[in-house]
Parts: structure tokens; sequence; C-alpha cells
């Protein structure tokens, strides 16, 4: 069969080549026809139509040895993935380890994180934000900044007798929203960090062989002890175990 589809490609080019040959010549004497009748305007349109067709036959006779030299496919079950570029693809895009190594079930782990963490940084920076607006309307005695009083509950009034304890309680909730504003940040540049040390240690195990022969062997063994210059009480008999994995 495939001696067959050989020999029929050939014949294609073969045909393609004779066809593109006939062109020329027809090219070639519809120039000379036109110049006997000394009209330019005729050795124009016989250009023309030469062009016209010798195009068709040059694109058939190039599209065969394209075809013929066609890139084979990728074999994904012998495909093993390179630890460098799995390293670099997760330090350029978070996730593209992952990706490269074929490993798409851990993509909602790595964005799952990164989504968490902005939406944490979000969150406490704003919080952080409106507590600290509190404190600084509460601590410069102006009647007229007054945005703290959206943290008290309906009916509670600042005066003189509480005015402290909510002075300490702004400033403690300003700073633990502060807190955890960069906790969220350093957490999220951590999971970064675990995905591209995931990726490049996922690709360097892919070649990592491992045996099926996982056999455990117990055998007699001489053990030196060093309490003696004395080689006979200088050494012990015990038990030497190894396993092959």
């Amino acid at each position: 069969m495939g001696a067959q589809t050989a020999t029929a490609d050939s014949v294609a080019v073969g045909d393609s080549a004779v066809a593109v040959n006939d062109s020329i010549v027809a090219v070639v004497d519809s120039m000379f026809q036109a110049m006997e009748t000394d009209s330019l305007v005729a050795v124009i349109d016989s250009l023309t139509e030469a062009a016209d067709s010798v195009v068709p036959a040059s694109l058939m006779l190039n599209k065969k040895p394209m075809l013929l030299s066609a890139k084979p496919a990728r074999d994904w079950s012998t495909w093993r993935p390179d630890p460098k570029r799995a390293l670099w693809l997760a330090l350029v895009i978070p996730g593209g380890g992952q990706i490269y190594n074929r490993k798409y079930w851990k993509l909602p782990i790595v964005y799952g994180g990164f989504i968490g963490c902005i939406y944490a940084m979000s969150w406490n920076s704003m919080m952080y934000r409106d507590y600290q607006q509190a404190y600084l309307d509460i601590m410069d005695d102006d009647p007229n900044t007054a945005s703290y009083n959206k943290f008290l509950h309906l009916g509670r009034k600042i005066d003189k007798t509480n005015e402290e304890r909510y002075k300490s309680l702004f400033k403690s909730r300003k700073d633990k929203y502060r807190r955890w504003r960069d906790l969220s940040f350093f957490v999220m540049i951590g999971i970064y960090a675990v995905s591209v040390i995931d990726a490049y240690v996922d690709a360097e195990l892919s070649e990592f062989d491992i045996s099926k022969d996982l056999t455990l062997k117990v055998r007699p063994a001489v053990i030196g002890n060093g309490t003696s210059r004395n080689p006979l009480y200088a050494t012990s008999l015990g038990v030497n175990c190894s396993i092959n994995f």
C-alpha cells in the first residue's frame, strides 16, 4: 500500500510538472505572436493569460512535496516534560508549569489560591482604610468628621465616658486589618513559589524510574562497635536489612 501511494504521488507531481512546462511554452508562443503583430496591448494580454495558467500549475507542483515532508504527530504517551522549561514557564506565567506538565487538575488549586489571596487583600485593605479614617476622625475632636458612627450599634453614641474605649478599639482593629492585608500578600507569594517548585519537581520526577521489584533482604552481618582494640571484642553480630526500590 505504501509503494502504491508513493507511485501515485510521483505520477501526480510529474503531471503537474508537465502542466507547468506546457504553460511556459504557451507563454513563449503567445509572446512571439503578439510581437509579430507589433501590438503592445496584445503582448500585455498574452502575459496576463499566461500568468493565470502558470500559477495554478506551479501551486499544484509545490503542494505535493509539502505534503510529503509533513511533520509527524507527537506521541504523547512517550513524551516527557523538560524541567528547565517547566521552571521558566512557571516563573513567567503562574500555572504555566502545570499546563506544560499536562497536570491540569492542579490549575484550580493554583488559581483558586491566587484569587482567594487577592480577595483577602482587597477586603482587608478596605476595612483598614475605613477604620483608619474612623480613628483619625475620633482623634481630631472635630464634630463635622464623624465617619466612625457607621461602626456603632443602633442607638449607641460616643461621648466622654466611652471615647477612650472606642479610640483603643478603632486603633486595634485598624492595626489588625493591616496585618491581615500584609499577611494575604505574603501568602500569595508563597503560593506562587510553591507552584514554581511543584512544576519543576513534577517535571523532574517524570524521568524517575521506579522499579516494580520492591524487595526486603535480611541477612546476618558483623558490626564494629569500637569498644576494644581486640577484633574479637570490637565486633558484634547483627542483622542487616536492605530494601530495593
